[in-house]
This record gives C-alpha cells, sequence and structure tokens, in this order.
C-alpha cells in the first residue's frame, strides 16, 4: 500500500498542468467570520453536494470549510486552514477532482 502523501504525481494531466503557468484569480471577501478580518477572503463556506469548486478551491476533509488561494492549485501544494489549524497536502482523487488530505 502506498501513502498518497508521498507518491509522485505522474499522470498525463498532471504533466501537462506542471508546464503550463499557473492561473492567478482575484479573490473578494466572502464574510467568513471564522477568521480575522485580513484572512476572510481566503476561505469560504461548503455550500453542499451541489457545490462546484474552482480550480483555486479545495476543501478542508477536518472541518469542511473551502480553502481559496489566488493561485491554481495542483497535486503536492500545501494549504493551511485556520478554523481548524489542519496543514494539508492537495492531491488528486480517485474521481480526478483535487482533494485536501490532512499532513498533521
Amino acid at each position: 500500500m502506498t501513502d498518497p502523501l508521498q507518491q509522485e504525481s505522474t499522470t498525463a494531466k498532471d504533466l501537462e498542468l506542471e508546464s503550463r503557468p499557473r492561473q492567478r484569480f482575484e479573490l473578494e471577501d466572502t464574510g467568513f467570520d471564522e477568521v480575522p478580518p485580513r484572512f476572510r477572503k481566503f476561505y469560504r463556506r461548503w455550500r453542499g453536494p451541489g457545490d462546484q469548486l474552482a480550480p483555486n478551491e479545495v476543501i478542508c476533509p477536518v472541518c469542511k470549510v473551502v480553502i481559496r488561494s489566488t493561485r491554481e492549485l495542483r497535486p503536492g501544494d500545501r494549504v493551511y486552514c485556520m478554523p481548524c489549524m489542519s496543514r494539508l497536502i492537495v492531491v488528486r482523487g480517485e474521481d480526478g477532482r483535487l482533494e485536501a488530505r490532512v499532513a498533521y
């Protein structure tokens, strides 16, 4: 059994993504009041099964908050969830979507 956190990203889609520059995103304040005001634009609430994640978003598996970035997220990126204080690593899930796995 291999650890997905240690696994190299070798799929064709990941290799294609690594070769092109990352997209940039402009973030607006979402009113997420569980973090200090200067960090509110980096988080939003998960709206349920019908909610679509953008290429710069990943959901925290611990507290179900959506973490947002100013850059496009790719497998291997590390993100921090301030509401639950978890450090996460972005991985590609079995269904092809980006997911976050808890590092510690």
